[in-house]
């Protein structure tokens, strides 16, 4: 059975555990999440938004970060 992420499915403190694993998995060879990475995964745990649009505007702001002309 698939776990339920969502801010209505889970408690603050649920929501709080998840985040610290995701950050101490994410770490093991990176470095730390950015300021406005770590601004929207506390968004999630306090419930202002749903993991899936923290990591919908995460992913955007790295690809676009990252986006390179294209050449014709």
């Amino acid at each position: 059975m698939a776990k339920d992420y969502s801010v209505k499915g889970t408690t603050k403190l649920q929501r709080e555990k998840y985040v610290s694993d995701a950050i101490a998995l994410s770490t093991l060879d990176a470095p730390e999440p950015s300021a406005e990475t770590m601004a929207l995964m506390r968004d999630y745990v306090d419930g202002k938004r749903e993991i899936s649009e923290v990591l919908e505007l995460t992913i955007n702001r790295y690809k676009t970060a990252n986006a390179r002309p294209v050449s014709l």
